[in-house]
């Protein structure tokens, strides 16, 4: 549906270029939309090309494959000295971001959109002004998509900003490792990093204020990441109240403590990874009308913001920070505007998450943190990959699986995996949630033996028995 806003530059204006801009951009056009692009960032790409997903999975593919060069004489197999060049390392990294970003740019400079290269702040509702490289001047349009990212957070620690430390954009453009790296932060970026630093001989120590590291997934699946750590070498403190950052010599310390008990930890490099803030605050938004909570845009479930010709996705809105949410926001945003008859929205049933540590650790829809906040009843069953023919065959049985259910018709509510290719895996309950299966169902279905995806049919069986369909 062509709509023609006479009286305004454009029909749409996209503020903000990367996965989710670009996906209301193709949307916009796909729906006759006249449709402007405006980026600000000084590389084009978006963060996931940037900074986020696509170089640091690089990196840490290659501490994965290091890591099984390592440990082939458990099968037979001698590889002899394995070793590394980081230099060699990162300049992998660095093509593959190269490319997925040469791609990007033609995607945004050959669409059948306008591409702007300035910073847009609003000036009035349907008003944004544009600067930057020497130009100052302003776009009208009838409607707005607001995708302008993340960036880093920094924590309020007493000292941290007279230390050199690393934010995770730091971290991806070092030339040299350090010889020990305090992590602070539990979340995804922080033990993604944690264990690609690990594995290439650093010794890491992470500094976690939660009672666990990934304080968002459930605290059986958070507790399997840390004992694999531990295991593994790496030092992990979690509860923790952080102190104070000051540098010591050649050494960093981070004061804290632990349960009550004061502690420090001291290292080469102190890497801050605790998080992304929404990038809203250049943008004026209080002139357009657009409510905030903490720099986050709020939105209804189908994009729509507090001014009703505005919609917003991505990370500035959240309340996930993953690409494929930042891609269908964006599609959905851009979908109702040309379509306010016929609108779309976002099925928070499929939340979904996966960590690329290994383990991989993933899930989607209903944990039992969530349903116990929410009062929603549910039954549970967990099977180890220690008892997964598969698993032993390839020799990864860390972790386990775990399947929620409705307690009288078995529809499967959720599900985690933390174990090998669990971000593969997690996909088969996406589907099974997508269309509201049954434990009785997922049970019943064939599973190729020996697989590693058959071990979710162990839980959905324990559970159809216990369920009353």
């Amino acid at each position: 549906m062509q709509q023609v806003h006479e009286r305004f530059d454009c029909d749409l204006a996209i503020l903000g270029g990367g996965s989710a801009g670009y996906a209301a951009a193709r949307t916009g056009v796909a729906a006759g939309l006249r449709t402007v692009v405006i980026e600000a960032g000084a590389e084009v790409g978006g963060l996931c090309i940037l900074h986020g997903c696509m170089p640091t999975k690089a990196l840490l593919h290659a501490a994965e494959i290091m890591q099984h060069a390592r440990r082939v004489a458990a099968w037979g197999v001698h590889a002899g000295n394995v070793g590394f060049d980081f230099a060699e390392v990162m300049a992998r990294k660095n093509a593959v971001v190269a490319g997925f970003a040469a791609d990007r740019r033609g995607q945004l400079a050959g669409s059948a959109f306008k591409f702007v290269r300035a910073h847009a702040a609003f000036l009035d509702p349907h008003t944004v002004a544009l600067s930057g490289q020497g130009t100052l001047s302003s776009l009208s349009a009838a409607h707005f998509v607001i995708a302008t990212g993340s960036a880093v957070a920094l924590p309020h620690l007493r000292g941290l900003s007279d230390v050199d430390y690393l934010t995770s954009d730091d971290a991806l453009k070092l030339t040299a490792l350090p010889e020990s790296l305090i992590v602070l932060g539990g979340g995804a970026v922080s033990i993604e990093f944690a264990q690609f630093f690990a594995r290439f001989g650093v010794h890491v120590s992470i500094l976690q204020r939660s009672e666990h590291l990934l304080s968002a997934f459930d605290p059986d699946v958070a507790t399997e990441v840390e004992r694999i750590f531990r295991r593994d070498g790496l030092d992990v403190f979690t509860g923790t109240e952080l102190i104070d950052a000051r540098s010591e010599g050649r050494q960093k310390t981070v004061a804290f403590l632990h349960h009550g008990q004061p502690g420090s930890v001291s290292a080469a490099a102190i890497l801050l990874a605790a998080g992304r803030k929404p990038n809203t605050a250049s943008l004026d938004l209080d002139r357009a009308g657009v409510t905030t909570e903490g720099g986050r845009i709020v939105a209804n479930e189908f994009m729509q913001t507090s001014a009703t010709h505005i919609y917003t996705a991505g990370d500035c809105t959240g309340p996930h920070q993953v690409v494929h949410l930042a891609v269908q926001q964006g599609e959905a945003a851009a979908h109702n505007i040309a379509h306010p008859n016929s609108l779309r929205h976002i099925d928070e049933r499929l939340a979904l998450a996966v960590i690329f540590i290994e383990p991989q650790v993933a899930c989607v829809g209903l944990s039992e943190r969530l349903a116990a906040t929410r009062n929603v009843p549910y039954l549970s069953a967990v099977h180890p990959f220690s008892d997964l023919g598969k698993a032993l065959i390839m020799g990864a049985t860390d972790g386990f699986v775990k399947l929620l259910a409705n307690p009288q018709s078995g529809e499967i509510l959720g599900a985690a995996c933390i174990g090998p290719y669990g971000g593969e895996l997690i996909h088969e309950i996406v589907v099974a949630i997508a269309k509201r299966m049954s434990v009785h169902e997922l049970a019943a279905l064939p599973h190729y033996h020996p697989t590693l995806a058959e071990i979710w049919t162990y839980p959905a069986a324990t559970l159809a028995a216990r369920t009353q369909a």
